[in-house]
């Protein structure tokens, strides 16, 4: 299907404003995105925060009268004549097009993370099966990445794992393929929850995994503790992470900006001996050994 595409920079204009203005004209979808190259970093859970120069463009039906659309809204937004562009997109499988360029990719010695479309040609790997969805996690990004190299270097066969702030489950599933006896999942967003078990379904994993809603549902004495999560909400959770990890047990810290790392480690200390474990493109990832 084609669309009318709409599109300019807000500079300064609200953005809700600007969004009810679209949809009040029977746009079908608003995307924001970054016009320059600034970083947005750490939003809260449900926050939308923009770049200092965002854009946005609004989808119309193609057979849309472009001119008088967008002599429309820059009325209703009080805009100067050009700076509303409109373009015809060509309809396409965004899915495919998406999957086209997410490929198998490995992490450490034999773990793999492997879209559907792809196979590993190494016989001996652990090879987890995910196509990149609404959930966060695929490996792409380096927090993740760091977190599945701990994994493939550090997994004990048989161990009790949480991941927590599952995301797609990419943590948990390829903790259970590397090994773990039991991993127990939990995440904020249902939407995280319905793709880790889903994942988790497709890697024929069964009742090893479990998904939680609740945290208050994961055990205590575990293992393992992996958290790919926010800074402020790791710092958070520090008590409640001790409280479930065994003595000698280990944490896994990820989604940590290098400037946080410290501040991070220091929350952690009174429970953990707690370092920087491994860092990738300005991530760390901390890694912590519970005290008795």
């Amino acid at each position: 299907m084609d669309f009318l595409a709409l599109s300019f920079e807000l500079r300064g204009l609200d953005a809700a404003r600007a969004e009810g203005a679209c949809l009040a004209l029977g746009a079908h979808a608003i995307t924001y995105s970054d016009a320059r190259d600034d970083a947005v970093l750490e939003p809260l859970p449900g926050e939308l925060r923009l770049w200092p120069a965002t854009h946005l463009q609004a989808l119309y039906p193609a057979d849309t009268d472009a001119a008088a659309l967008s002599a429309g809204l820059a009325r209703e937004l009080g805009l100067e004549d050009g700076r509303i562009e409109t373009r015809l997109l060509a309809g396409r499988a965004w899915e495919r097009e998406w999957l086209r360029d997410f490929h198998a990719r490995r992490f450490g010695s034999r773990l793999w993370v492997c879209p559907a479309h792809e196979q590993v040609p190494d016989p001996a790997a652990v090879v987890v099966r995910l196509d990149p969805g609404l959930a966060f996690g695929t490996g792409t990004h380096p927090s993740t990445a760091l977190c599945l190299e701990w994994l493939d270097a550090r997994l004990a066969p048989g161990a009790q794992v949480i991941d927590y702030g599952c995301g797609s489950g990419v943590l948990g599933i390829a903790a259970t393929l590397l090994g773990a006896a039991r991993v127990d999942a939990f995440d904020i967003d249902p939407q995280a929850l319905l793709a880790t078990a889903e994942n988790a379904a497709a890697n024929g994993i069964g009742t090893r995994l479990a998904v939680h809603a609740n945290s208050a549902h994961l055990p205590t004495q575990v293992d393992v503790l992996v958290a790919n999560i926010l800074a402020r909400t790791l710092c958070e959770l520090a008590a409640d992470f001790a409280g479930r990890l065994r003595t000698g047990g280990s944490i896994v810290l990820a989604g940590i900006l290098a400037e946080q790392a410290e501040v991070v480690a220091c929350v952690y200390a009174p429970w953990f001996d707690i370092a920087p474990c491994a860092e990738r493109e300005g991530w760390v990832a901390l890694a912590g050994t519970r005290k008795s």
